[in-house]
């Protein structure tokens, strides 16, 4: 699977991805498309840790992957949070994998020490994405979130880089 970093030509279509998560599932926690500008600033982040790749077949974009801080302050500066997002018609091709191989590839190479991924349940793929990507459960959150009429729990999972 052909993985690269996105430019502003994918934009559309990890919006589009985006987007129907948003409105249809839990795997976001948005509850409104977010405007173009939220993704062109992913895009621009020269922070060490940053980075968005895409799935690319040719065809289209399949999927992505970002990383990004996980939180604003200065002492969590190696610490990135870490998502993978893909089209409907991509999942259990092993789509979501090839992209966090790259990712967190780079994350690495970028001295960044911890990965963290927030994974709402139920979703025994993302679940088993992650464990296979090497990342541990830390805990749950319950009804941390409301979403499409129902409390929604998150696993927290996390990896160390380094």
């Amino acid at each position: 699977m052909p993985i690269r970093p996105a430019t502003a030509q994918d934009l559309p279509a990890i919006k589009a991805i985006y987007d129907h998560e948003v409105l249809t599932g839990i795997s976001t926690f948005a509850t409104a498309p977010p405007g173009p500008d939220y993704w062109q600033v992913r895009l621009d982040s020269r922070a060490p840790g940053d980075h968005v790749y895409v799935a690319d077949d040719g065809e289209g974009v399949l999927g992505y992957a970002y990383s990004s801080a996980y939180r604003p302050r200065e002492a969590y500066a190696r610490t990135r949070e870490s998502s993978v997002y893909l089209h409907p018609e991509a999942r259990g091709r092993g789509v979501g994998r090839s992209l966090y191989d790259v990712l967190l590839a780079a994350m690495r190479a970028d001295g960044v020490r911890l990965a963290v991924a927030v994974v709402a349940l139920p979703n025994d793929a993302s679940r088993a994405l992650h464990r296979a990507c090497g990342f541990r459960s830390v805990g749950v959150l319950h009804d941390v979130g409301h979403k499409l009429g129902r409390w929604v729990d998150t696993e927290l999972f996390e990896l160390r880089l380094t």
